[in-house]
């Protein structure tokens, strides 16, 4: 796993594409128990190197219910992206992931990580990738996380940008992030 991460920090792949240079963030242990797959390092994590140091990941340790002790220790928590640099900003906020990435290295981390009992799908390029379901819009997959393929929990963006979205499905906060800090809490204490 080291030397995997390693060479991951090294990577060039699409540094022609990256407005900011590349710093690819990552997390991941061969003890790691839940992982989540973001989307890629926004602005503030690409100055940090810390995966989800900013808003977003304030609120999605406030779902799974962890403080950053625990959501930054690898040996529980997996950090992986879509794209593992930030990509740059468009006019309605960051652009998307790079393609390169996901194909390229998750194929040789996901083998090494075997304890993983739980992966957080989070964002729609993360469910695209890892899910054929059938559902059409992130909001059914949300909804219908337990029909999701076993393993898989599909999540909302935490981003600051998807507050309108909580709004307008109230049932997330009061029926599914409940149960899934009980589902984390659980795979933590065991």
């Amino acid at each position: 796993m080291k030397a995997l991460l390693q060479e991951i920090s090294r990577c060039q792949l699409c540094a022609a594409h990256l407005p900011h240079g590349v710093r690819p963030v990552v997390q991941a242990s061969s003890h790691s128990r839940i992982l989540i797959v973001g989307q890629a390092p926004g602005r503030k994590v690409h100055e940090t190197g810390i995966p989800w140091n900013d808003p977003s990941g304030d609120q999605l340790r406030l779902w799974l219910g962890v403080d950053s002790a625990t959501f930054y220790d690898p040996d529980r928590f997996a950090l992986m992206p879509m794209g593992f640099c930030f990509p740059g900003s468009g006019k309605q906020g960051d652009l998307p992931p790079r393609q390169e990435c996901a194909p390229k290295w998750h194929p040789q981390l996901l083998p090494l990580m075997p304890d993983i009992q739980l992966t957080l799908l989070v964002g729609l390029y993360a469910q695209t990738h890892y899910l054929s379901d059938g559902f059409r819009t992130l909001t059914e997959r949300v909804k219908h996380w337990a029909d999701c393929e076993a393993g898989h929990w599909p999540l909302p963006h935490p981003s600051p940008r998807n507050r309108m979205w909580q709004r307008n499905n109230p049932w997330f906060q009061t029926e599914v992030v409940p149960l899934l800090q009980q589902r984390v809490k659980g795979i933590l204490l065991n």
